[in-house]
């Protein structure tokens, strides 16, 4: 493969202008990115005073020191649901992957401080997506459950499609079926449709006087049967572990929880092979940072697409594939991070 001549000039006029209206973007993104991370204080607080973490530092929790998380769909449900308020930042979920004690794995973590982590219809997408991946590359996949279940305002939205919630067990059965390990822990409610992902899992951990699970609560119990019943003794970490059987393992706490996460990925076998070529990885010829001066601000000025491939794989180099068919789009080979890429 031949590195690509690049003509771009940075010191044009038009690069500058280009470059500073996309450092604006930049910086409204990540504006916005802090605000769907960022929890209301009081509501972390009140999380903190019951002995609980919020999403994220559960993630922070589990992972190996040092390890990036690669979030996907951080802006899932973004200026969406308007009438609801305080919307649903990143859908109510949390989804990535991380590495857990050396190997890599998909999280998919409830939001607790988003409606009491309750699905709305981007939820289920966002999750199905964090499934999808999962079968895709043979990775485990851990849940941290804390759902309210489906938000019933808006469980018309979420079956209506071959994306449905329903799918999410589907998937459960059919990862069963495929030896993906699927490891889950209930960190809080875990009510109606919130039930039947972990208790489909291959390990379901709770947590003492946090953790509930169940259909029906005490106030639906109480509504169709005339009986009052507690949390603990409805749907509790130890009638799961003692009676019903559903739940494997029971904590006192949260950090218990998360070091078993962690001993239970390390029990693991070694990861499938990777099906990838991949040899030393390289270095873009071209600055990466030039990127921001190629892309005209309204996207109707013209720009060199080859210009923007030659500062994003190995070297520089790629081999187009037809140049001279369909001049409107260009499609090539070339490596990226070592890694055989199209």
């Amino acid at each position: 493969m031949k590195k690509y001549i690049s003509t771009l000039d940075p010191r044009s006029d038009e690069f500058r202008k280009r470059k500073n209206q996309m450092l604006d973007l930049l910086s409204t993104l990540n504006l916005r990115s802090r605000e769907i991370k960022t929890p209301r204080p009081e509501a972390v607080e009140k999380l903190r005073a019951r002995g609980k973490y919020p999403a994220r530092e559960k993630i922070k929790k589990v992972l190996d020191p040092g390890t990036p998380f690669h979030e996907i769909g951080l802006f899932a449900a973004y200026d969406m649901y308007k009438d609801i308020p305080g919307g649903y930042p990143a859908a109510g979920t949390i989804v990535g992957v991380g590495t857990i004690s050396g190997k890599k794995v998909v999280l998919m973590v409830n939001d607790p401080l988003v409606k009491s982590g309750a699905w709305v219809e981007i939820t289920c997408k966002k999750n199905l997506r964090a499934q999808e991946i999962a079968m895709e590359n043979r990775l485990p996949i851990v849940y941290m459950v804390d759902s309210a279940g489906v938000n019933l305002e808006r469980q018309a939205e979420i079956f209506p499609d071959r994306d449905h919630f329903g799918r999410i067990f589907r998937n459960n059965a059919v990862m069963a079926a495929m030896g993906i390990p699927q490891i889950s822990c209930v960190f809080g409610f875990c009510v109606a449709g919130g039930a039947y992902l972990p208790g489909m899992s291959s390990e379901l951990a709770m947590i003492s006087q946090h953790s509930s699970m169940f259909l029906a609560g005490p106030f639906l119990v109480r509504a169709a049967l005339g009986q009052d019943v507690d949390l603990e003794t409805l749907g509790g970490a130890a009638m799961h572990n003692q009676v019903s059987g559903v739940a494997d393992y029971r904590f006192d706490t949260e950090d218990e929880a998360f070091q078993w996460i962690r001993d239970q990925v390390a029990l693991l076998g070694p990861p499938p092979p990777n099906p990838f070529d991949k040899i030393e990885a390289e270095e873009p010829a071209y600055d990466s940072d030039e990127l921001l001066g190629i892309l005209p601000h309204d996207m109707s000025g013209n720009y060199e697409a080859r210009e923007i491939i030659a500062r994003l794989v190995d070297g520089s180099r790629f081999q187009e594939f037809k140049p001279e068919y369909g001049l409107t789009i260009v499609t090539a080979f070339a490596r990226m991070g070592g890694y055989s890429v199209g």
